[in-house]
């Protein structure tokens, strides 16, 4: 009762309900007001922290929990990066990383010597401070969709170059005053970001692969990706750097092991967005006392000339990026919301350079002005570029680069326990991100009891798959006395447009490859069938190697199966090798600029459909190996792929493995423009059956013309 009684609260359980009541109402009351909610945190942290209401002590909890959130935020910030954008906004990510440094140095450093009169080590330090920033606005940016963005890669790489540069100075300034500045101090802080960077590169992946192929438990994945961010944070602190670097380091390296669209990724962004990171907000606020700028006229002198140059640094380095780059002026905006909030690296500098004496009362108290004057400038410029974004994306993109593939329905038939988890997400993984289509789920069986319970616990099971990567998934059980017929009454309901079902266990040595079903299915459906077989988890591929027929592209299918193809490719992180006739690799590239996947992607030429057979020297254990075959009536069907299941089975038994047999005899996606158009996808197409009654009606002719002369001959007798 003591704590209930006293302020601030110390009793832990009724702590952690008033920060969670500030979690759940802040976004609520603030959407009502068109206000980002990241600012409604802040302010909470101000109102009910000690230099408010002092409702609540900022106590080790915030402490802990707040460096929990900006790690989370950082890592985050990483693992949501587009690799393969990432590396071509390199360049214009170094560009405004010296922007947003050099400015803010240089004008920081002469505003602050000759305004505020302080001496040349400590304008260089303040300056500093207004060189780095924090990407607070970041959750905005994930709630929007535009993580992707061009803008928003080339901030995030910039910021990495800003505060690095910034904690290095903060870290030599604090050198020379307290003595520690030798001549080895460069060697050694460079030989140990080496050492980090090469261990963190080359342990973290192979231990990651590793891992999620032994241990295959959710939960138990979680922990251990967690495990590595904290410990690339500690180990990032000490060698010297921040441990923020730490961990936005780790999200860059683990990037490729946690797809978007996967379960993993939708647990620690719900931990994150829903926990640590309003914690840590709502800690910032708690550090502002807004009494401070009433305390004296010099409090307020520096707090206003912080604030003010701190956010025109920010905006002429994002001008500056605009016009160097050719970049929109949405596209600054946002980079002036993201880069313009100042937090956690501020903070760090401004505690140690008034432990060091270089910052009096009067900086330390405008420092704290300055966060929230910046914070609430980078959430309401974020919240209104992102926006705007969003609305010039839907309105200003071509129609035919909108959605390639028009509609999206996958059935994923589910009977093996063990099997469902890899079939949803390669499902997940094969459909298009920005479609918000369920999947479908279906267990057939007959009608004994024993056989109703297994069907209702398989697709339950199904279904928390699919939800934990928040998806929904309509789950179907149906009665039939044949498991294909099932299926393909099921497909005709539901207008499925392809089928994701896992290779079946040979039941004796007469068994065939696929199995009687499976055979069976496709010869009673002409959509997309991929059978799958999933040795090792499939976010831990490298590599993703495809082998196409010969006339692959006069297929229905064509541009469906390309498309799943890249949506794995892209969420997976991996190059895409695609092994093909020259006369059909054109169509793929040309299909691949269509609908402007933006994936890795490198082309063989395949000179005989017998050299698929030199490929088991090519795929290594950890890729994916992909065979898109064809039906026997088929234009792409060739008599050499009635020994591939043997082959496969023989020479790719380690690896993970799809047949994909495309959609046939239907009609046909939009094919690019830049090409002719294909043949039509019957055997019997539209220009052979003209042929064909052209050849009739010369034969008829002929027939005409013998029959006149023997007629004419009888006559002449």
């Amino acid at each position: 009762m003591s704590g209930i009684a006293t302020l601030p609260i110390e009793n832990p359980v009724l702590i952690f309900f008033i920060v969670l009541v500030i979690i759940l109402f802040a976004p609520i009351l603030l959407n009502r007001i068109r206000v980002p909610h990241i600012i409604g945190l802040i302010i909470s942290g101000v109102i009910i922290g000690p230099n408010g209401l002092n409702l609540l002590a900022r106590d080790s909890s915030f402490e802990i929990f707040g460096n929990v959130g900006i790690l989370y935020l950082m890592f985050l910030a990483g693992l949501e990066i587009d690799m393969y954008d990432f590396k071509k906004s390199k360049k214009d990510g170094i560009i405004f990383g010296l922007y947003t440094f050099l400015i803010p140095m240089i004008l920081g450093t002469a505003i602050s010597y000759y305004t505020l009169h302080l001496n040349l080590m400590t304008s260089i330090l303040l300056a500093s401070m207004y060189a780095s920033h924090t990407l607070i606005a970041y959750p905005i940016i994930s709630r929007y969709g535009i993580s992707r963005s061009r803008a928003v890669p080339i901030t995030i790489a910039g910021t990495i170059f800003t505060v690095l540069g910034a904690l290095i100075i903060l870290a030599v300034i604090s050198g020379m005053v307290r003595g520690d500045l030798t001549e080895f101090f460069w060697l050694r802080l460079s030989v140990n970001i080496t050492i980090y960077s090469i261990a963190i590169l080359y342990i973290y992946p192979r231990l990651t692969r590793w891992f999620f192929k032994t241990y295959n438990d959710n939960v138990t994945q979680f922990i251990f990706i967690l495990a590595l961010v904290f410990l690339a944070s500690y180990m990032a602190q000490v060698i010297g750097l921040e441990a923020i670097l730490g961990a936005f380091f780790a999200g860059i390296v683990l990037n490729r092991f946690i797809p978007n669209v996967s379960p993993l990724m939708n647990r620690l962004e719900f931990v994150g967005n829903a926990l640590f990171i309003p914690y840590f907000l709502i800690g910032v606020g708690m550090l502002i006392d807004l009494r401070v700028i009433f305390k004296s006229t010099e409090t307020i002198i520096v707090a206003v000339n912080m604030s003010v140059v701190a956010t025109i640094c920010k905006w002429l380095a994002a001008w500056l990026t605009q016009k160097t780059c050719h970049m929109t002026k949405s596209d600054r905006q946002l980079i002036f919301g993201l880069s313009n909030a100042q937090a956690a690296a501020t903070l760090a500098a401004v505690i140690i350079g008034h432990d060091i004496g270089l910052f009096n009362e009067e900086i330390l108290n405008g420092t704290i002005v300055m966060i929230l004057v910046t914070c609430i400038i980078s959430t309401l410029v974020t919240e209104k570029a992102a926006r705007r974004i969003v609305i010039e994306i839907q309105n200003n993109e071509p129609a035919s680069y909108k959605s390639p593939i028009q509609n999206e329905q996958i059935l994923i038939p589910v009977a093996n326990p063990d099997t469902i988890e890899n079939l949803i997400n390669l499902a997940l993984l094969l459909k298009s991100p920005q479609k918000k289509s369920a999947l479908y789920a279906l267990h057939v069986t007959d009608d004994d009891k024993k056989s109703n319970f297994l069907s209702q616990a398989v697709l339950e099971y199904a279904g928390k798959v699919a939800s934990s990567a928040d998806t929904k998934l309509i789950p179907i059980a149906r009665y039939d006395m044949n498991i294909t017929s099932g299926i393909i009454h099921t497909m005709k309901e539901k207008n499925i447009t392809e089928v994701v079902l896992g290779l079946h266990h040979k039941a004796n040595i007469v068994d065939t490859f696929f199995g009687a079903k499976i055979e069976s299915l496709l010869k009673s459906t002409n959509k997309m069938i991929l059978i799958s077989k999933c040795v090792n988890p499939i976010n831990t591929v490298t590599r993703i190697v495809i082998a196409v027929p010969r006339k692959a592209e006069y297929e229905t299918g064509f541009a469906r199966w390309i498309d799943r193809v890249a949506n794995m490719a892209k969420q997976i992180g991996c190059r895409a090798i695609f092994y093909a006739y020259a006369e059909t690799i054109p169509y793929l590239k040309a299909r691949l600029r269509a609908g402007r996947y933006n994936i890795r992607n490198e082309f063989e030429i395949l000179e005989s459909w017998d050299d698929i057979l030199l490929l088991a020297n090519v795929v290594l254990d950890d890729d994916l190996f992909i065979v898109v075959s064809a039906r026997p009536t088929s234009v792409s069907f060739n008599s050499e792929a009635d020994n591939i299941p043997s082959f496969l089975s023989k020479y790719f038994a380690n690896n993970n493995l799809i047949v994909l047999y495309p959609e046939q005899f239907g009609t046909a996606e939009p094919t690019p423009v830049s090409f002719m158009e294909p043949l039509s996808h019957d055997m019997l197409n539209h220009s052979e059956i003209l042929g064909l009654e052209k050849i009739f009606r010369q034969l008829i002719t002929y027939k005409k013309r013998w029959t006149h002369r023997n007629r004419k001959k009888k006559i002449d007798l």
